[in-house]
């Protein structure tokens, strides 16, 4: 039997290394504008799309519906996006950021762009191109993987 080694697991060495640039955003995005990462992520996919459902949050930023809800929740509570009548599904509302949750954007992002400069300030553009589009093959494997 092959003993599995954890240091030399990719999957594993990619989680760990997602938590630890998380735990850098979250500390950051909490310090600085009181918000969670999962608030954040919302934040960013309704600047960038524009009103959506939860449900279309939930495939954008691969979070679970209850993760959305909570986020949603709380952004609802301080102003920073409003709920609506979907009107293609009366089931479901649509949600979008306010001018408030626009403000707030505007003044996150450049800080989310300047930790990401920092983080990967030791590597070449070419690096991180390659970091890129090394990425985009995992996600689309692991897509392809758990039949998503």
């Amino acid at each position: 039997m092959t003993a599995l080694k954890l240091n030399d697991f990719l999957p594993y060495r990619m989680s760990i290394a997602s938590n630890a640039v998380s735990d850098a955003v979250a500390s950051a995005y909490r310090t600085l504008f009181g918000l969670r990462i999962p608030e954040w992520r919302l934040v960013a996919v309704l600047a960038e799309g524009g009103a959506m459902s939860q449900q279309a949050l939930c495939g954008r930023t691969r979070m679970d519906k209850v993760t959305v809800s909570r986020a949603a929740i709380g952004l609802v509570e301080r102003g920073l996006i409003a709920r609506a009548a979907n009107p293609t599904d009366q089931r479901s509302h649509l949600v979008a950021l306010t001018a408030a949750g626009w403000q707030l954007y505007e003044q996150v992002a450049p800080k989310a762009l300047e930790l990401e400069r920092r983080l990967f300030a030791s590597f070449s553009d070419a690096e991180k191109e390659q970091l890129a589009a090394m990425l985009e093959r995992i996600e689309a494997a692991a897509t392809a993987f758990d039949g998503g």
